[in-house]
């Protein structure tokens, strides 16, 4: 693997008891040859990032907050962009680290079996496990960089916290002047089209879509997956909760991602009992 890590490396350690049903879905993993993955929040817990909509997430703990992160409030309020420019000094996503689960698709892209990844997340760890950049589809965006409101100007967001570090509390472009954000999609704002359409033409080619670590209730996104079995791809989800996706499962493992990856990537015979 990329990061020199063996399938024997990523199976060490885990929790005992692997959920029903993965020996039968690691076989599907095993006979793929055009894996789609799909990955929410869920996937990035096990490296300090906590997700939105979990028993413990970021939204669900603060409702307001949620209200609070919309673009128009954004534009429209300097105390909002204040406090969101101090909260990003301090987003876990600067400490964290790809994990066991992020390492599982490198593997399947060292196979020849990964056609794309279809990320939710804004935190850039498949790229930074090794995941080859033009596979890796975000459709919400990248905390890594800003972007101009105005003039669309792009740069390296540790650019700019360091102007925030600095003493500019809501630092503006250095083009034109306009509103910086985080090149993310924010609440109320439009997504990409082009993004979009790339998502669902790569899960309507594939012949086995993985969703990994979401609740499957955001859309457009969630819709990769019908696209997917409508295509007569199988679908295999894994999360730590039921999805709203789950009626289209051939295969449903619920349990800890960073555990159940790397069961269903080696191929393990011994992991399961078969069922599904």
């Amino acid at each position: 693997m990329r990061n020199n890590q063996s399938m024997d490396d990523l199976l060490d350690g885990m929790a005992p008891g692997p959920p029903v049903g993965v020996e039968a879905a690691a076989e599907r993993v095993a006979a793929a040859e055009r894996i789609v993955v799909l990955t929410g929040a869920g996937i990035s817990t096990d490296s300090g990032i906590p997700d939105f909509r979990g028993p413990k997430g970021v939204w669900t703990r603060n409702p307001g907050a949620e209200k609070a992160a919309t673009i128009q409030n954004y534009l429209a309020d300097a105390a909002v962009r204040r406090a969101a420019w101090l909260n990003r000094l301090d987003t876990p996503v600067w400490t964290a680290a790809p994990n066991r689960g992020h390492r599982c698709i490198v593997e399947l892209e060292r196979r020849g079996q990964l056609h794309a990844v279809v990320t939710q997340n804004i935190d850039e760890l498949h790229q930074q496990a090794g995941t080859d950049p033009d596979k890796v589809i975000e459709v919400h965006g990248t905390v890594r960089w800003t972007r101009c409101w105005d003039c669309s100007d792009r740069r390296p967001m540790p650019e700019t916290l360091d102007r925030v570090r600095a003493g500019e509390a809501d630092p503006p472009c250095l083009v034109c002047g306009g509103i910086l954000k985080s090149d993310t999609i924010s609440f109320g704002q439009s997504l990409v089209p082009a993004v979009i359409d790339r998502a669902l033409r790569v899960s309507d080619e594939c012949d086995l879509l993985l969703a990994i670590g979401s609740t499957l209730s955001v859309y457009p996104a969630a819709n990769c997956v019908p696209v997917a079995k409508r295509a007569g791809a199988g679908v295999v989800i894994v999360n730590g909760q039921p999805t709203e996706m789950d009626r289209f499962a051939d295969h449903l493992l619920i349990g800890q991602i960073a555990d159940v990856l790397p069961l269903l990537v080696s191929g393990d015979r011994k992991a399961g009992d078969g069922n599904t």
